[in-house]
């Protein structure tokens, strides 16, 4: 399987990152947050706590970032380093953040670079903790996360659960893995006013019809621009709700997940959680038609000889459902895949489900559509307006469809 190198995209690109790295097992993920930051485009500074450098090496750093690696107050660029990195950032994010650091934070102590710079910035604060589980549920640890969500508005991201240090055993205290890392940092970049607090629902990938126990009918949507979306609008500030169908794919962070299997599950997911949705992003590839009849057993080719008639239902169709149940002030995004009258069939589509924008794109086109990485679309609004856009990665289409959602909510406001 390839492996997928980031890209420099939003909200990362050209953003200034200070990755403050302390003094736990967990530093060495950072070597491969810093690397992946800088790979999205970010020019990232690493400051590391003396404790740090006991389990990694600044040179470590500096070779994925191909920049100067912080390690004392006093260090090579001049004793007002901690100035310049808190006024320049536009984030910092210290991962892995360990219970002495977030009561140094907690406190305001100022006796080290990083805790310094977290006194000059005002840039938003990203906090990864990583501890023993014991550690982390103590009183003391607890009532300092808090403090620093509460009263100083940092974001604490995890810590995740799963097998801490060798010995002992699993819990919470994890730290996240980078690409959640990542994710956080990016919400803090990417917040913006429009999606702070929104409502979203997003539903992707494909759904099946079971024909017998081990056959469905379903098709070849990997889900991964209805996951782009969701990921997106979450970065942006909103709260997102994810219905997916059967997709390989791993849970965007920070995004509420409900898996489904079929369209009736979909149809029932996506109207429990309608009438908060401020947002509706309707991705999923829904399978049209069902069988009339699902049988119980697998169905054998020695009693059903070479043939088989097969007798279909339509299935319900789930972004109509939703039209009477809308919030006031709600706005829709469709999708439109479709092999032939492309813009003739997605207009209609608009306008019988009631859609502000829809996304259409040809099911035949070479590197769009179903199970690749990249899409071309076409974006139609209900006054005729067209864009195409050219083939894309679909993270930054998804970027693009959020613009001109962002463009609705703000004139709706």
């Amino acid at each position: 399987m390839a492996v997928r190198v980031p890209q420099p995209r939003r909200p990362w690109e050209g953003r200034r990152v200070v990755l403050g790295v302390t003094g736990g097992i967990a530093a060495y993920k950072s070597v491969q947050v810093a690397r992946d930051l800088t790979r999205l485009g970010a020019r990232v500074d690493v400051v590391m706590t003396s404790g740090a450098q006991h389990f990694i090496q600044p040179l470590s750093f500096q070779g994925v970032t191909g920049r100067e690696v912080f390690t004392d107050i006093f260090s090579g660029s001049g004793p007002a380093a901690h100035i310049r990195l808190g006024v320049e950032a536009d984030v910092i994010a210290v991962a892995p953040a360990t219970a002495d650091f977030l009561a140094r934070a907690a406190q305001g102590l100022a006796d080290d670079l990083l805790t310094t710079t977290l006194l000059v910035t005002r840039a938003p604060v990203v906090l990864c903790p990583a501890m023993n589980e014991k550690m982390f549920s103590h009183p003391q640890t607890q009532s300092n996360i808090r403090h620093l969500q509460e009263e100083l508005g940092y974001q604490v991201a995890g810590p995740g659960r799963g097998p801490l240090a060798y010995g002992e055993g699993e819990g919470p205290g994890r730290m996240l893995e980078p690409e959640e890392v990542i994710q956080h940092i990016g919400r803090a970049l990417g917040r913006e006013l429009a999606w702070e607090g929104r409502e979203v629902v997003v539903t992707a990938g494909p759904t099946r019809e079971a024909l017998d126990p081990v056959r469905y009918l379903g098709n070849r949507s990997s889900g991964r621009m209805g996951f782009a979306l969701a990921s997106a609008a979450w970065r942006r500030g909103a709260k997102v709700t994810l219905v997916t169908g059967p997709a390989a794919l791993p849970d965007p962070a920070g995004v509420t997940i409900v898996r489904v299997v079929t369209g009736e599950e979909m149809k029932d997911e996506v109207l429990s959680v309608l009438p908060g949705a401020d947002v509706l992003v309707f991705a999923a590839a829904v399978s049209d038609f069902k069988p009339e009849d699902t049988q119980e057993r697998k169905l054998k080719r020695s009693r059903k000889g070479q043939g088989m008639e097969l007798r279909l239902s339509p299935t319900s169709d789930i972004a109509l459902a939703t039209v009477k149940g809308r919030k006031p002030g709600a706005v829709a995004l469709g999708f439109a895949l479709e092999t032939e009258d492309l813009l003739e069939n997605a207009r209609r589509k608009m306008k019988e489900k009631g859609f502000d924008l829809i996304a259409a794109n040809s099911a035949l086109e070479d590197g769009a559509g179903f199970d690749v990485s990249t899409n071309r679309v076409t974006i139609l609004d209900p006054e005729g307006g067209i864009e195409e856009l050219p083939l894309l990665p679909k993270d930054e289409v998804a970027e693009k469809l959020l613009d001109r959602l962002t463009h609705l909510l703000q004139d709706g406001a």
